[in-house]
């Protein structure tokens, strides 16, 4: 059939697109004229770089490269995925095992000591020293600033290290020569904090052998523990406030002088709190950080200042201060308070550190208050006479040593010196830790014995040559100093020129075992010569005992036991643990042969070998002391008040150059006293006082009493020498 004529139809169907809608008429207008089409431009065509074609061998390389890389990539972000879980949980755990701020503020191993002189007046620190809490919103701003600018100025904007400071400092160290973890560590402020709780880890006696072996293993240098330390500073940041971990830093870290802590170092320092420091005083501080020990201003203060100025200019590069600010502190840089070079308490502190309870004193984890019988006034005193003596008396060069100790009359130790270095502390205390012979100062006993027994200072004995056989030793010759003999002369003479004939014949006629018995119950423990040569003072004794054993004579024969601690009490609490450990004890001898013996001693000063120990308008007793070879040189000697006693010697021995107990110790004793007595009302000495006798007949008889104690001792002596 035919189409011609009708339309064609569609060649698709007509429902495809869905039925359209019927389209809306157009208001009609006028047609307007179409614009012209511009030609098209011609796109310039591209020429194409041909594809290289590699052949088989180069395409199984690339492809095993490829494969590889695909390899390697897939496994490495793996890893690293799992590894930074890994880490994520790591910081997570640690962080849950954090305990709470409050309880990291102190981070002592120990407690600190505290002394006070008998007033109460603070006057050494021993242990570690704290001070009390303080947080970062406490102390001065100035400080804080101080620690940032110095130690971390990223403190505030890293998350517990910094990838750049590590980097910049492993560089620095190999450029200088060192290892990569050798020098400078790169460690953030977060990570100096977790190196001061040691990781979390606490001090156990058991495990370490002492807290410095603590500190030393925390303080070590390794990859696996900057790994340690950089998850355990991550974990602080999730735990903690940035203002938090800044507060734990400022109360443990270690600032020089025994002081612990901003407030403790505040107070140790510049004698204020934390919260009152100036831009000087907090640059100080801030500086010690980094050396506390070696930039302590207690050990050089010019150090110190220097190492602040370097401080304060870091605070004004950062805006922390002007730079009119810097300037200013830089050129009125902080100093120490008054008492700061003075409380370290020197031999005294060291003293009764070592002779109190070592579970309160040396090994307290405790804070503890010791109340002392030191006199501050009495200290100084004792300080500028011995400091007089060896700038005035005493050649320049001269390496000889001296020890003084001041006590009252009941054993009470006012002032010690164990050195020519005044401020030492932690020095070897030769006042009380060397054992030397005693000399002449030790014939006091022998003299006691025998007035104790019956003698009196008036006495006779014969000064002239005399020996001894001694069972495996042969013949014994005692012999004066002076070489002379000088006949028959009292006891006060023979005590007075310091005799050595008179003195053996006393000790042999009284005993030696009555002589070593009153010694030792006056309290002299050190061994005693076993032969004649003890009334010589051939036996060794402390400076310390000495002076203990000649308060007894003072105190009318009464011994005592020499005491510096008069009460111990823990921080916080009233009443006192303990109180005073010494004073006196038991009589030894009676009032009376005590009152002749310091009434024979007296004559020591006034006219014997004593004389330089005079102190105008006071009553003075005493004795010299010198050893063979002049190896030791003693001068012991009392007031109403106070016994004092001079030691002084080499301490390898060495023979003293023309030096007596009568000389040089002497001098350094009436220096020492006469400061001490500055101001004090003279008082009598407890002493013995002669009455004049009436004139004698001229044929009056020889008193029994005394005509038989001469007939005894001529027996004793003649079987001595079996004659």
């Amino acid at each position: 059939m035919s189409n011609s004529g009708r339309k064609k139809p569609p060649l698709v169907a007509e429902n495809r697109y869905g039925k359209r809608s019927a389209a809306k008429p157009k208001p009609k207008s006028a047609p307007k004229a179409k614009p012209k089409a511009k030609p098209k431009k011609k796109r310039a065509a591209v020429a194409r770089k041909p594809a290289v074609k590699r052949g088989f061998l180069g395409r199984i390389i690339f492809g095993l490269f490829g494969w590889l890389w695909r390899i390697f990539w897939g496994f490495t972000w793996r890893v690293g995925l799992v590894a930074c879980l890994a880490l994520a949980a790591m910081i997570g755990y640690v962080s849950t095992t954090l305990p709470d701020v409050s309880e990291l503020l102190d981070g002592r191993a120990r407690g600190s000591v505290t002394l006070m002189d008998r007033e109460g007046d603070v006057f050494a620190w021993r242990g570690d020293q704290f001070g009390g809490v303080v947080t970062a919103g406490t102390v001065s701003p100035h400080l804080k600033n101080a620690v940032v600018a110095t130690e971390d100025k990223r403190f505030y904007r890293h998350f517990g290290i910094s990838p750049r400071g590590v980097a910049s400092a492993v560089r620095i160290n190999l450029s200088e020569g060192r290892g990569p973890l050798s020098g400078h560590g790169g460690s953030t402020l977060t990570q100096q904090t977790a190196k001061l709780m040691c990781l979390g880890v606490e001090f156990d006696p058991a495990e370490w052998e002492s807290e410095a072996a603590y500190v030393s293993d925390c303080r070590r240098s390794s990859l696996v523990r900057k790994a340690k330390e950089a998850i355990f500073a991550m974990a602080m940041e999730v735990k903690y406030t940035k203002d938090e971990i800044l507060s734990i830093y400022l109360n443990r870290a270690y600032m020089g002088g025994g002081a612990y802590g901003a407030e403790g170092a505040s107070q140790r320092y510049f004698g204020k709190h934390a919260a009152q420091l100036s831009p000087a005083e907090s640059a100080m501080l801030a500086g010690l950080l980094t050396a506390p020990s070696t930039l302590a201003p207690t050990s050089n203060l010019k150090r110190s200042q220097d190492r602040a100025a370097t401080v304060l200019r870091l605070m004004g590069e950062q805006d922390y201060l002007s730079l009119e600010e810097v300037a200013d502190w830089q050129q009125n840089p902080a100093t120490l308070a008054a008492s700061a070079q003075t409380k370290t308490g020197g031999y005294y502190a060291d003293w009764v550190m070592a002779s109190g309870p070592e579970f309160f004193t040396r090994n307290t984890t405790e804070d503890v208050f010791l109340k002392t019988t030191l006199d501050q006034r009495i200290q100084k005193a004792t300080e500028e006479g011995m400091t007089w003596v060896f700038e005035n008396k005493v050649r320049k060069g001269s390496k000889a040593q001296a020890a003084v100790v001041v006590m009252s009359a009941d054993g009470a130790v006012r002032a010690m010196l164990g050195g020519r270095d005044t401020n030492a502390s932690g020095a070897f205390n030769r006042a009380v830790q060397a054992n030397r012979q005693t000399g002449s100062s030790f014939k006091p006993f022998v003299y006691a014995t025998a007035l104790e027994l019956g003698y009196h200072y008036d006495d006779l004995v014969e000064d002239e040559p005399f020996c001894m056989n001694i069972p495996g030793s042969g013949q014994w010759c005692p012999r004066n100093y002076t070489g002379k003999h000088y006949g028959t002369v009292t006891l006060t003479r023979a005590l007075r020129d310091s005799l050595n004939v008179p003195a053996v014949k006393i000790s042999e006629g009284v005993g030696r075992e009555n002589v070593r018995k009153v010694a030792n119950d006056f309290g002299i423990q050190s061994d005693l010569a076993e032969g004649p040569a003890l009334a010589l003072g051939a036996s060794e004794s402390t400076l310390l005992e000495m002076v203990g054993a000649y308060a007894g004579i003072l105190n009318g024969g009464s011994a005592v036991t020499p005491y510096g601690l008069i009460e111990l009490r823990l921080k916080g609490e009233d009443e006192p643990l303990m109180g005073t450990s010494g004073g006196i004890r038991e009589r030894v001898i009676s009032e009376g042969a005590a009152r002749e013996l310091i009434y024979m001693m007296q004559q020591v000063v006034n006219g014997g070998s004593g004389q330089r120990a005079k102190i105008p308008g006071w009553q003075v007793a005493g004795k010299t002391g010198t050893t063979q070879a002049a190896r030791d040189a003693w001068f012991i000697g009392f007031t109403a008040d106070y016994v004092t006693g001079v030691w002084m010697g080499y301490d390898d021995n060495t023979p003293l150059s023309g030096v007596t107990g009568g000389g040089l110790p002497a001098e350094i004793w009436h220096e020492v006293m006469v400061r001490v007595t500055e101001d004090l009302e003279p008082r009598p000495l407890p002493a013995f006082v002669p009455q004049p006798k009436a004139p004698e007949p001229k044929q009056q008889p020889t008193r029994p009493r005394r005509q038989q104690r001469d007939n005894l001792l001529d027996q004793l002596l003649r079987g001595l020498l079996g004659g």
